[in-house]
């Protein structure tokens, strides 16, 4: 049975905003290989028109920014949307009836299944499908945008912290 697992950079004041957090080479040769190592991916509507940058080639790209791309577009997406009417390359519109998606997609799947975008994440929080909360804290505040729980957050309970490289870390929690 795969794991749900949230997990997103965040300021050290709670926001997400993929534009305004500067990302180094360590961290990001650890999103390469956290990609890499997931069974799929369920996106909500705006983060995964965030990370439809990653469908077609670019050639200012970096060979680590490559090496992310053929990582995203290789493993599985669900997004999950009542909005767009299609998806690109390997992944699955989700209209409707989210909860028995994503319980079929943990029933059939091993590993780990991420989840990105706090609106969705405060979807599947309230139905009780999140295993597990990573949030990946950088020096910065932002002071304002998307909060990475776009709701109450819910009881948890601290499980690990990791050092990513010289100033980010990650926390991990599960529902308590």
């Amino acid at each position: 049975m795969a794991k749900l697992i949230f997990r997103m950079n965040q300021s050290l004041d709670g926001y997400v905003d993929h534009q305004k957090m500067p990302s180094g080479p360590t961290i990001f040769r650890h999103w390469i290989e956290q990609v890499r190592n997931l069974s799929g991916s369920v996106y909500g509507r705006g983060m995964y028109e965030v990370m439809r940058y990653w469908d077609v080639d670019s050639p200012e790209w970096s060979a680590e920014a490559h090496e992310f791309a053929a990582a995203w577009r290789s493993q599985p997406k669900w997004v999950v949307s009542r909005s767009l009417k299609s998806v690109g390359p390997n992944a699955t519109l989700v209209e409707d009836d989210v909860e028995a998606v994503i319980r079929g997609l943990k029933a059939e799947l091993v590993g780990e299944i991420s989840v990105s975008g706090p609106n969705l994440a405060r979807s599947l929080t309230d139905l009780g499908l999140i295993d597990a909360y990573q949030l990946y804290l950088h020096p910065f505040v932002l002071g304002h945008g998307k909060p990475f729980f776009a709701g109450p957050r819910p009881p948890l309970r601290f499980v690990a912290s990791d050092l990513i490289g010289d100033d980010v870390i990650r926390l991990t929690y599960v529902p308590a």
